[in-house]
């Protein structure tokens, strides 16, 4: 069964970093789309960054410029950087793991891990 296992939340100031790591006991990683969602409480789950097989990425408006993505396929990890943290940053974020291949699409989520930005 897989497992994906997020890590590396907590409690920070305003203005802090932190960086979140994602282990999935998956095979052929690199064939994934990686991507990191959050949801804050009250709000609905919403992508927060995205990077594909072939290293394009994406993210939210909101977080662009202060959030990057990215993978380290030899140890099956995906990280999202985040700095400059703004308490609207408060959430749960969670990783997931997508590939779709002719006959099956392959989906895979984290239990989520906490940042909590807060002075």
């Amino acid at each position: 069964q897989v497992q994906v296992v997020e890590s590396g939340g907590g409690l920070v100031q305003p203005g802090e970093s932190l960086r979140l790591s994602c282990v999935a006991s998956v095979t052929n990683f690199r064939m994934y789309t990686i991507g990191w969602y959050r949801q804050a409480p009250g709000k609905q789950r919403e992508a927060v960054a995205t990077l594909d097989s072939g290293g394009y990425t994406s993210y939210v408006s909101s977080v662009k410029g202060r959030f990057t993505i990215t993978r380290d396929s030899t140890k099956g990890t995906g990280y999202l950087l985040m700095n400059s943290l703004k308490p609207e940053d408060t959430a749960v974020y969670y990783c997931n793991l997508n590939r779709r291949s002719d006959y099956e699409t392959y989906d895979y989520w984290g239990q989520g891990t906490q940042v909590t930005v807060s002075s």
